[in-house]
């Protein structure tokens, strides 16, 4: 990406944050995997869309900006050069490339960070930062911890999380993210497209990996997306298989879940087809039927289309909305902690959406009236029955949980 989409998406982000503020984002840190030995490491996704920092060499750097009206003084805190350190682990980025690389103007060493946001922080009421994790029970992050550290030094400051920020922001693609999916898309579909020739019985699933990667590595991508999903046969039945060790056998379905990135731009595909290249009848109608729903719905669906022109079911919107919100929480796509403030907030303002539902009424008076009493049996029957059912399911539920914890 040119550096000028890296300077649009900070400027954006600078227009949600209050003035007499500071915004920190890290790139994060080179995990040991032994005593001489290290994770293969990525900068934080949000770190290289505001930066166009990424690689194994931006490892411990930090973003700082600081607001104060329409004037925003950026800086980079990077590794400064060190001859012995990269004999060891590699060349490290010079000023010059930082500059070009990010537009930030401002490049300092590292362990310059403290006593520049020490410095700063004396005039600024607030501090954002990219606070996010999947689940409470992961490990803090940089970002965490320097929370901690600001609530503990510095307690006037304001902590903001800017995170839901972010994610509205990159989910709307601009044009160059776009060209890079595009790009990403092509070097998948080559590697999918390498495994299916290759593919044959009596082949192994870390073979048809080999094939993925060295068809994505001959265009200039060293390093899948996500780690590869390849299955055979019964091993299909595993929805994050990472093993890789089963052998293909004739009459068996090869699954995969595989992906590239270009310019932090990811793909993620998902490709089924029989080891030996042909279909029994079973497999076909079995790929046929979910080709075509998949071919289908691709066909008809719109941005800002209603859920009941998706799924034509005889059920309110809102079921819908029930339903995939039940989906992402037990999936663990969402957090209860992410909805709890807009679903408190929807339970405080019920009683004032029913209000307009309720006016309508004096309007039907006349009609309603003639069957009142049916209406109001219906009700009353309708209500006890969704009391019922929905304090049967909420005792089994209550109850199996403590089951769980007895035997857990």
């Amino acid at each position: 990406m040119e550096r000028s989409f890296h300077i649009r998406n900070r400027q954006e982000l600078y227009r949600t944050i209050p003035d007499h503020s500071l915004f920190v984002c890290f790139a994060g840190r080179i995990l040991p995997q032994s005593a001489d030995a290290e994770y293969p490491f990525f900068a934080n996704r949000n770190f290289a869309y505001l930066t166009g920092l990424d690689g194994a060499e931006v490892h411990d750097f930090v973003f700082l900006a600081r607001k104060e009206g329409e004037a925003v003084e950026e800086t980079v805190f990077a590794l400064p050069p060190d001859a012995m350190a990269e004999r060891w682990t590699g060349r490290r980025l010079k000023e010059d490339e930082i500059r070009s690389r990010s537009g930030v103007e401002r490049v300092l060493p590292v362990e310059r960070f403290s006593a520049v946001f020490h410095a700063a922080a004396e005039h600024c009421r607030t501090v954002a930062l990219d606070l996010w994790k999947k689940s409470p029970e992961d490990p803090d992050t940089e970002a965490f911890r320097f929370a901690a550290r600001v609530g503990r030094d510095y307690p006037w400051l304001v902590i903001e999380n800017c995170h839901r920020q972010l994610c509205a922001q990159r989910t709307i693609k601009s044009p160059e993210e776009i060209a890079a999916i595009r790009r990403a898309e092509e070097i998948t579909k080559a590697g999918i497209e390498a495994m299916m020739r290759a593919s044959r019985p009596g082949l192994y699933e870390y073979q048809y990996k080999a094939v993925f990667d060295h068809a994505l590595a001959d265009r200039g991508v060293l390093t899948p997306a996500f780690p590869s999903i390849i299955a055979a046969g019964e091993n299909n039945f595993c929805i994050h298989y990472y093993s890789y060790t089963g052998q293909a056998r004739d009459g068996d379905l090869i699954l995969n879940d595989v992906g590239a990135a270009w310019d932090g731009m990811c793909t993620d595909v998902s490709r089924s087809w029989p080891c030996s290249g042909v279909f029994s009848p079973r497999q076909r109608a079995l790929y046929e039927c979910a080709y075509r729903t998949s071919q289908h719905m691709f066909e008809i669906i719109r941005p800002g289309m209603p859920m009941a022109d998706v799924v034509p079911l005889p059920v309110p919107a809102s079921i819908y909305g029930l339903i995939l919100l039940f989906g992402l929480l037990k999936g663990g796509v969402l957090r209860l902690e992410e909805v709890e403030d807009v679903g408190g907030l929807l339970l405080e303002l019920m009683p004032l959406l029913l209000v307009p539902a309720s006016v309508s009424f004096l309007t039907a008076a006349d009609t309603i009236g003639e069957m009142l009493a049916p209406v109001l049996i219906m009700g009353f029957i309708g209500t006890a029955a969704v009391m019922a059912v929905t304090g049967r399911v909420a005792q089994a539920g209550i109850r199996r949980g403590k089951g769980d914890g007895k035997h857990g």
